[in-house]
């Protein structure tokens, strides 16, 4: 860009935080405008812009949960995959859109039915028959245009799976069978890629951040058997409210690995229980990573 912030610096406004705190901004709209004239990318006026000391004013509220400017241009420049646009997948995608994680891979070969319009965000009542990703990336782009989305409309499968992951920062497992779980996590081990794992059934949900090298799977379900992997919920059901709890806290832990925050749910498995209003964080085996 050429001497984008000259460009930028006259779209600066004063603003004030809540704390009372002053603050140099600028608007959406400006930054609309910014990268109209540049010629580039909303989401290099962005980080321009943080660069040089200015909060895009839609962060404004983030800045002092992910490390300041910092952590958002940290942020910007990140990769996402969400695998999995269901009941999971639909919070997470929209959720991290929000934070302004620059890049979301959404992959899901799924389309809607009216079954899933009691949890999933992105389906609607006009959507039924219509592909899951591409509704994420339709909902992301009213959401936050600085995001910038990669579409797959298929299943992960061994064949593709490396290749859509290539690049990403962090994935979040959003899916509803243990068999691609596994797969999903022996890809990610692979690439080197952190994984944010999450689950519903009923009232009860589960979280778990898997760092390449991690036992992970092996751990959380030690007695897996191939072929037994339809999931419980589709025997329990869902209601509205535990896949929006369980992608929240997901996409917690995806930021907090994009911020290298080690407070993460690293070897431990977060369970959830909405019925009784309780939680239990339980310590995942070490030697499950040496176990053949």
């Amino acid at each position: 860009m050429k001497e984008p912030f000259n460009i930028i610096k006259s779209f600066i406004e004063e603003g004030v935080s809540p704390s009372g705190r002053v603050y140099s901004k600028i608007s959406f709209k400006a930054v609309q405008l910014a990268a109209l004239q540049l010629s580039c990318s909303i989401k290099e006026v962005e980080i321009t812009a943080l660069e040089n000391g200015v909060v895009p004013e839609r962060y404004e509220r983030s800045l002092g949960t992910i490390g300041g400017a910092e952590g958002q241009i940290v942020l910007l420049k990140s990769r996402a995959a969400v695998v999995g646009l269901g009941g999971l997948g639909g919070f997470a995608s929209e959720l991290l859109a929000r934070m302004g994680v620059g890049t979301l891979v959404l992959i899901d070969g799924d389309s809607f039915s009216e079954s899933n319009l009691n949890r999933q965000l992105l389906a609607t009542e006009e959507n039924i028959g219509q592909s899951k990703a591409e509704a994420a990336r339709q909902r992301i782009k009213l959401i936050n245009a600085a995001v910038e989305t990669v579409v797959h409309k298929e299943m992960a499968i061994k064949e593709n799976i490396g290749f859509m992951l290539r690049g990403c920062n962090v994935v979040l497992d959003c899916l509803d069978n243990l068999q691609t779980r596994f797969l999903l996590q022996d890809s990610c081990q692979q690439l080197g890629i952190p994984l944010v794992h999450g689950a519903i059934a009923q009232f009860f949900g589960q979280v778990s951040t898997i760092m390449p090298g991690d036992p992970g799977f092996k751990a959380i379900y030690k007695f897996y058997e191939k072929g037994k992997d339809k999931g419980i919920e589709r025997e329990l059901g869902n209601p509205s409210t535990t896949p929006a709890l369980v992608s929240a806290w997901q996409v917690q832990e995806a930021i907090k690995v994009l911020l290298s925050n080690e407070a993460t749910l690293r070897n431990r498995l977060l369970f959830i229980d909405t019925l009784h209003g309780g939680t239990e964080t339980i310590l995942l085996n070490e030697d499950e990573k040496n176990d053949e």
